[in-house]
């Protein structure tokens, strides 16, 4: 058994953003309709280091054969801040079919996450963004937000001005857009209809009275303990979904300002499927907190790994040899 290895640039090559969305539509509503099989999502420190590791595992998607074990590890001061490996198993004998580099793939699927939950989520006509964090998740949200709606204006904001100059320059060349860099995330926030977030923040950046009616938030900064992005009282007043009620209490934007799982009005995957009506009046804030699933790795996997194989791309190697 020959084991396919796939390096970052061979990841981002092979990725297809735009179809990556509907099979991540899919796979949402697969997971909120089989509560019982929830994937694991482990988190620990590194003794002597700045870093945390995390696992996620398995990552399964119903009607695709391979299941996916990831390990990364975030550290916030390096560039990239997460880096890790993806390994994928085939579902029924456990070989290892590929090793891929999860750096730029994590990226993408949980920025396309984001974006089609603000899309489902915000008003039809909210053309009006707020991007909070001008990193790698604020790009990607905000590059895939575009390719789901027509957007008009963006605010960003982020805590080092230099990162928000270059946000700002690039994504107004890339996506044909006025975008503005502005000297605090209140003014960010006002002036927009769609706020999509991505920091480290572990106090909330939103707080009462800053949102004005009918404004949509997703939050992707809150997925281990103690981050917060939007204040308790906020998601209180709102209709807050997550991708999964348990993981937002644990490690997300529910437990980070000590709400448990009632504060969680519906699940992603169950606005998606009609379960739930999900936004009901034009003048609802709605709040979308994410930490980011293993199903979401095994979509993105399986797409670059079977683009590879068809394409005869990548290299092998056989580790039981």
């Amino acid at each position: 058994m020959r084991t396919l290895l796939l390096t970052r640039s061979q990841v981002e090559t092979l990725l297809d953003p735009a179809s990556l969305v509907e099979r991540l539509r899919a796979g949402f509503v697969a997971y909120s309709a089989t509560a019982s099989e929830r994937a694991r999502r482990v988190r620990a420190a590194i003794p002597g280091s700045p870093g945390t590791a995390t696992v996620l595992f398995p990552g399964t998607v119903p009607g695709v054969p391979v299941y996916t074990v990831k390990v990364h590890a975030k550290f916030p001061s390096e560039t990239p801040a997460i880096r890790g490996v993806l390994c994928l198993h085939d579902l029924a004998t456990g070989a290892l079919l590929a090793v891929m580099d999860s750096t730029y793939l994590t990226a993408i699927r949980t920025g396309a996450a984001g974006a089609l939950a603000a899309h489902v989520l915000a008003r039809p006509d909210s053309d009006r963004v707020a991007v909070i964090g001008a990193g790698v998740q604020g790009t990607f949200q905000l590059r895939s937000l575009a390719k789901l709606r027509t957007l008009r204006r963006v605010w960003v904001y982020d805590v080092v001005p230099e990162h928000a100059e270059a946000f700002a320059k690039a994504m107004a060349q890339e996506l044909a857009l006025p975008v503005q860099t502005v000297l605090s995330p209140s003014y960010a926030v006002q002036q927009a209809d769609i706020v999509l977030m991505a920091t480290w923040s572990r106090v909330p950046i939103i707080i009462p009275g800053m949102l004005s009616s009918g404004v949509h938030v997703t939050t992707l900064g809150p997925d281990e303990p103690g981050k917060a992005e939007v204040a308790a009282e906020v998601i209180r007043a709102g209709l807050f979904v997550c991708d999964d009620r348990a993981l937002a209490v644990e490690l997300g934007a529910l437990g980070g300002v000590g709400l448990g799982p009632e504060a969680a009005n519906a699940e992603l995957g169950e606005v998606l499927c009609g379960r739930h009506p999900g936004r009901t009046s034009s003048d609802q804030i709605t709040i979308y907190g994410g930490v980011g699933l293993a199903f979401q790795d095994a979509v993105a996997a399986w797409q670059v790994y079977d683009t590879a194989r068809a394409g005869g791309l990548g290299s092998e190697i056989d580790f039981l040899g």
